[in-house]
């Protein structure tokens, strides 16, 4: 009975032998391909590094010299800030005393200073 079963069924055993002989020839086009191109790419890889290597290092050199360069001008930046607020406050101090030794002079300079500022805010 299995003979006239099998009798019966179509059989594609040229046909899928064909079928599979062709799937894994593609099959293993495919792979040789992808293994070709990845290791290009690592061959690839392999002859940039360096180059990155030493594009990396220069730039940290560029900025360290940055930095070292800079470092002097931030001191200075510093110590005139330093200076500014020194100057500010005693140009306060002296002006504090000057209106407690003068309070009607300051009064009045204040007045003059104020009706000039306002006639120049109205043109």
């Amino acid at each position: 009975m299995e003979n006239t079963i099998h009798g019966n069924i179509p059989s594609n055993s040229g046909k899928s032998v064909a079928g599979d002989s062709t799937l894994g020839k593609v099959s293993s086009g495919a792979h040789a391909a992808v293994d070709s191109m990845a290791g290009a790419a690592d061959n690839a890889a392999r002859k940039v590094q360096p180059a990155l290597t030493h594009a990396a290092a220069m730039a940290h050199q560029a900025v360290d010299k940055a930095a070292d360069v800079a470092a002097p001008a931030v001191g200075w930046l510093a110590e005139q800030g330093h200076n500014l607020d020194e100057t500010q406050k005693k140009l306060v101090a002296d002006t504090c005393n000057y209106v407690s030794a003068n309070p009607l002079k300051s009064l009045g300079i204040a007045v003059a200073a104020g009706f000039i500022l306002s006639r120049m805010m109205r043109h």
